[in-house]
């Protein structure tokens, strides 16, 4: 019975989005230094996720939304830019964005779930655990000893607690892992790393070779359900640090409003939208300005089920997830980047070069393309102070000064776009929001 209804339900579907084609129109006339994408479209849960996720993988920057999903209809405007601030002129993003978002979605791909990627070239590992310094180390050094490539990785922590989606091939066949006994080990052994922190918080491994959510989202996902939301202790975090996240109820419309202000970093919008998606909420109304370096976001949202908030612990709920996805993505310590000749043990190699010189890797990007590895890594010292020039000189001459960049000066942080989350990381300043003159407090 379940299935039938699926069935119908998804029949359904398919028949209004033929009816009702999406149409995305692309405008880079009106804007005087940003790239209007004007998205219309059959209103769904879930759809501001899928188009905010196709322009952030696209690694465009959303500086203004103007988001109205009242109704059947769903009607978005974006401004964009590329990542140095200009325009999108590129013929091929523009054709992408077209068939993504366009008519042409529906036709190809009618049950597409937001961030859904199939895949079977290479085995998954979702890993979730306590967060220490050479983590990562560890873990990369159990898949080398195992004989597992490292295609890509990413790394997220926050407030104690670590997550990583990693795909990797079996070195023998270049493809995905089939062996059960070897996978079976290699769940076991990776549960041992990470459960060796903290035997208080329970560490999982899942491995996998079936269809993966998008990786991002997926990392969200794990942390959420991992509860970092929860802090450890007040005495560790300092107030004017955290993101300003706000909830009021605006009675007379039957919404909740969500405010944030924060330092506007990329990625930011997609982090935020794609919590309240997960949590069950869905925006009808969304205005969004990152066009300075704060960030200012405002969300008109019900629960799927029609409710606005409920409560003071409900809305403390929502505040707690949403400073905490903001908070996951955000970038300490020295910046480097490597770029050399992919193999198996590379990572494990890099990652104990920096454990010997006493770095802490805070955050990495680890991915492959082409047989060049192309990684990106955040490193601080162990205890967590800036690292010195003399140490920077001694990784550079184990690892190659050629193959091996530095970004940023030592004495300093350097806030970039890099997908993982420090091991020991701080927050960033926030002020309170503006004021909302139709909108009554809380109660």
């Amino acid at each position: 019975m379940n299935f039938c209804s699926h069935y119908m339900d998804d029949e359904y579907e398919k028949l209004f989005r033929r009816l009702n084609p999406p149409r995305v129109v692309i405008d880079n006339e009106s804007g005087k230094s940003a790239t209007v994408i004007r998205v219309d479209s059959a209103n769904k849960h879930g759809i501001l996720l899928e188009v905010v996720q196709i322009l952030t993988d696209l690694n465009l920057i959303i500086t203004k939304a103007y988001i109205s999903s009242d109704g059947g209809w769903f009607m978005d405007v974006f401004n964009v830019t590329d990542q140095d601030g200009n325009k999108v002129t590129d013929e091929a993003i523009l054709e992408y964005i077209e068939k993504s978002l366009g008519p042409e979605s529906c036709v190809s791909s009618p049950m597409r779930s937001v961030g859904v990627k199939q895949t079977v070239d290479h085995t998954t590992i979702e890993l979730m655990g306590s967060d220490r310094p050479g983590l990562l180390s560890e873990v990369s050094a159990v898949l080398t000893n195992l004989k597992c490539n490292i295609v890509s990785t990413e790394v997220w922590t926050h407030n104690t607690r670590a997550a990583a989606v990693m795909h990797v091939t079996d070195d023998e066949t270049g493809s995905s892992i089939t062996d059960l006994k070897k996978l079976s080990l290699i769940k076991e052994l990776l549960c041992n790393v990470l459960g060796g922190g903290n035997r208080k918080r329970v560490a999982k491994t899942i491995v996998t070779d079936e269809v993966t959510t998008h990786t991002d989202r997926r990392l969200h996902q794990m942390m959420f359900d991992d509860r970092d939301y929860e802090r450890v202790s007040d005495d560790e975090f300092d107030e004017k640090q955290r993101p300003n996240v706000n909830v009021v109820n605006w009675s007379d419309k039957d919404y909740s409003v969500v405010t944030i202000q924060c330092k506007d970093r990329p990625k930011l919008l997609f982090d935020t939208v794609c919590t309240l998606t997960d949590m069950q909420y869905v925006v009808f109304h969304a205005n969004v300005n990152a066009e300075g370096p704060e960030a200012y976001q405002e969300y008109y949202i019900r629960h799927i089920d029609g409710s606005p908030v409920k409560s003071d612990a409900e809305r403390q709920r929502v505040i707690q997830c949403l400073e905490a996805a903001i908070e996951r993505r955000v970038s300490e310590g020295l910046k480097l980047e490597l770029c050399t000749t992919d193999r198996i043990g590379l990572l494990s190699d890099v990652t104990r070069i920096f454990r010997e010189n006493s770095l802490t890797v805070t955050r990495a990007e680890v991915t492959t393309k082409g047989g060049k590895a192309v990684n990106t890594f955040y490193v601080r010292g162990a205890s967590g102070c800036t690292v010195d020039s003399k140490t920077i000189e001694s990784i550079r001459q184990a690892i190659g000064n050629t193959i091996l960049k530095v970004k940023g000066a030592p004495e300093e942080s350097v806030p970039q776009d890099s997908p993982t989350r420090s091991l020991f990381g701080g927050l960033f300043k926030s002020r309170s929001f503006v004021n909302f003159g139709l909108v009554k407090s809380y109660s």
